[in-house]
This record gives C-alpha cells, sequence and structure tokens, in this order.
C-alpha cells in the first residue's frame, strides 16, 4: 500500500493543504484540450487516472475517473462522472476494459510511475494518453531568474520523456503543445506573458511545486517580481514574452499505443 495522506492523495503532494480553489485556476483550455481528443482519437470508452477535478476529461465519451483525493473529487462539476478512490498502481479493473487511458499532468506525483503506466497500459485496448512536462524546459524564461529553486524542484519531479515512453512500451509518439499566451489553465507555464498573475496565492496554490518552495524563497520572489513589475525592469528585460502568442516551454502529450 501507498504511503497517503489526510484526504487520500497518494502522490507527492498534500492535496488536503493545497487544493482549495483548484478547480477554479485548473480549467481546461479548449486549445490544449482539442490535442487530448486528437490523441485520444475514436475511443468510446476512456479512463481517466488521476483524474482530479476532471480537466481535459472528454465529455463526449464514456469516461471513468480514478482519483484518490477526496479534496479533489470534491470538486469535480457536477456534470462528470463520480471519480473512484483508486490509484494508478492498482487499478481495480480487468485486463483491457477501456477503449483509451489518459493522465494529465499528473505521473510526475506517483509513487511507481513504471508500475503506474503498466497498469495503464493493462487495462487499456487502445492508445495511452500521457500530458506531461519535459523535466528540462526547452527554452529559457524569465521564471528561471526569479525562481530558480521552483525549476530545480519540477526538474527532479518530472520524469524524463523518454522514461515514460519505455514504461508504456510498444509504439510511442511524442507531441509537443504550445502554450498559448492566454490560456485559461493555470499552471505554472502558462503565465508566461502575465507575470502578474504569480502574484497571486490562490494561483501558486494550484501548482503543486509551489507547495516545496521554502517560505523564504516564495517571500524573495514575491518581493523581487513585484518590484521589478512596479519599476519597470521586467518589461525593460522581459517584455518580449508578453507578445508571444504561444509559447513551449516543455508540454508534451506521449500517447503509446499497443
Amino acid at each position: 500500500m501507498n504511503d497517503r495522506t489526510s484526504d487520500g492523495s497518494a502522490g507527492d503532494a498534500d492535496y488536503s493543504r493545497i487544493g482549495e480553489g483548484y478547480a477554479r485556476i485548473r480549467q481546461p483550455d479548449p486549445r490544449i484540450a482539442a490535442q487530448i481528443l486528437d490523441a485520444i482519437g475514436d475511443a468510446r470508452t476512456v479512463l481517466n487516472v488521476g483524474a482530479g477535478a476532471g480537466s481535459y476529461e472528454p465529455v463526449d465519451r464514456e469516461v471513468t475517473a480514478v482519483e484518490p483525493s477526496a479534496s479533489m473529487r470534491a470538486q469535480r462539476p457536477v456534470h462528470l462522472s463520480r471519480a473512484i478512490d483508486a490509484t494508478a498502481d492498482n487499478l481495480p479493473f480487468a485486463d483491457g476494459s477501456f477503449d483509451a487511458s489518459m493522465a494529465s499532468v499528473t505521473v510526475h506525483q506517483w509513487p511507481d510511475l513504471v508500475r503506474g503506466l503498466g497498469e495503464m497500459r493493462r487495462v487499456t485496448r487502445g492508445p495511452v494518453v500521457i500530458l506531461t512536462f519535459d523535466p528540462v524546459p526547452p527554452q529559457r524564461w524569465w521564471l528561471m531568474d526569479y525562481a530558480p529553486e521552483l525549476i530545480e524542484i519540477e526538474g527532479r519531479r518530472m520524469p524524463p520523456v523518454e522514461q515514460i515512453e519505455s514504461a508504456l512500451g510498444g509504439t510511442t509518439e511524442v507531441r509537443t503543445v504550445m502554450i498559448p499566451h492566454d490560456s485559461i489553465d493555470g499552471f505554472g507555464q502558462a503565465f508566461f506573458a502575465r507575470p502578474e498573475r504569480l502574484l497571486e496565492p490562490e494561483v501558486r496554490r494550484a501548482m503543486s511545486a509551489w507547495s516545496f518552495v521554502p517560505e523564504d524563497v516564495v517571500a524573495r520572489f514575491e518581493r523581487e517580481l513585484r518590484s521589478d513589475l512596479e519599476s519597470g525592469e521586467w518589461d525593460a528585460r522581459y517584455g518580449e514574452f508578453r507578445n508571444l502568442a504561444e509559447f513551449d516551454a516543455g508540454l508534451r502529450i506521449v500517447i503509446g499505443r499497443p
């Protein structure tokens, strides 16, 4: 059995502490959702593992959601099915139960990545679709200068894309997902053109990596970023980010086919 937090979270982040308000910030962006749907293809039955509050779940398919955190399950909107309290490394389904399966920015929190992906492969007849981040950002951007500790923490947590491919086996494909400048999904990299939003505690709370950053580092980040935004220094150094329509911050879709 995996160690689980007070609300049932089985990953490395304690969603009983940081999960409040998550669903308000982490809304599915339709442009990213379209790419996930394309990867799923014509599958009619879909398993969503580490489903959280339901971001990126197809609404036109028969979806079975698995989520160990009670606080995340409670935030699922009423139009989605109720999530099953289970973990990726012990999925309570028979072999080949689903046409496709998916996991959206969650594999970095799994205690046993290889076993979890193996379980997804076991219960899935068709594609296994993983939305994740490359642990090595492909382009340098301003957050690396203001919060290098955060980038280092994320780099340790995110599994290499090659490891995901190896664990899935079969035939794999990796697709780059460009992040829109006005993404409504509030993960950290989504604010590359809107630095002011990362000064909001509620926004940072919806990004699990910030929960591992020491309080003095968070205070320094807020102080320096706020000061540079007010003085105009940020725009002088990084203002070109405000004009980018999209940005490659390492978001990837990994598709495993049997």
